[in-house]
């Protein structure tokens, strides 16, 4: 199972924000540069994950972006599926339906896979990726230093 490139920077985005609490809140622009992804595709991240209650995004002098409550507790395996949305992990019914998509054990099996795929994602949260060593990685990454003020 390979995960979209969306799904990929929604999980780097909240881990990059997890780590921000004593720093002012970062920008999408920077959060999208210490990503090395663009911004635009951050952007588009960042009005998703503020839409699902999992960041708050503030304009203007002072803003800023930080991670919700929900956000720190959310399950990755319950992001995952929700950001991939429903589908099979082949496409059994395209353009060229296969010719064994009435008798096939294999679509199956794959459905059982990605779901113990997810499963494993289940108990995890946004605050256990971010601990030791990624937490300080990421905040070495991001080149702020904290607020001290």
């Amino acid at each position: 199972m390979r995960l979209t490139r969306f799904t990929d920077v929604a999980l780097r985005v909240l881990m990059r924000l997890a780590v921000a609490e004593n720093e002012d809140p970062p920008t999408t622009r920077e959060v999208a540069a210490t990503m090395q992804v663009p911004y635009t595709h951050t952007a588009k991240v960042v009005a998703r994950l503020q839409h699902l209650g999992l960041i708050e995004a503030r304009r203007g002098r002072g803003g800023g972006l930080s991670l919700t409550g929900a956000g720190r507790s959310a399950s990755i395996g319950g992001l995952v599926r929700e950001l991939e949305g429903p589908g099979d992990v082949v496409d059994c019914e395209g353009s060229t339906p296969c010719p064994l998509r009435s008798a096939c054990r294999l679509r199956s099996a794959l459905r059982l896979a990605e779901e113990a795929f997810y499963a494993s994602l289940d108990p995890l949260t946004v605050t256990e990726l971010v601990a030791s060593p990624t937490g300080p990685l990421l905040i070495g990454i991001s080149g702020r230093r904290p607020d001290t003020g």
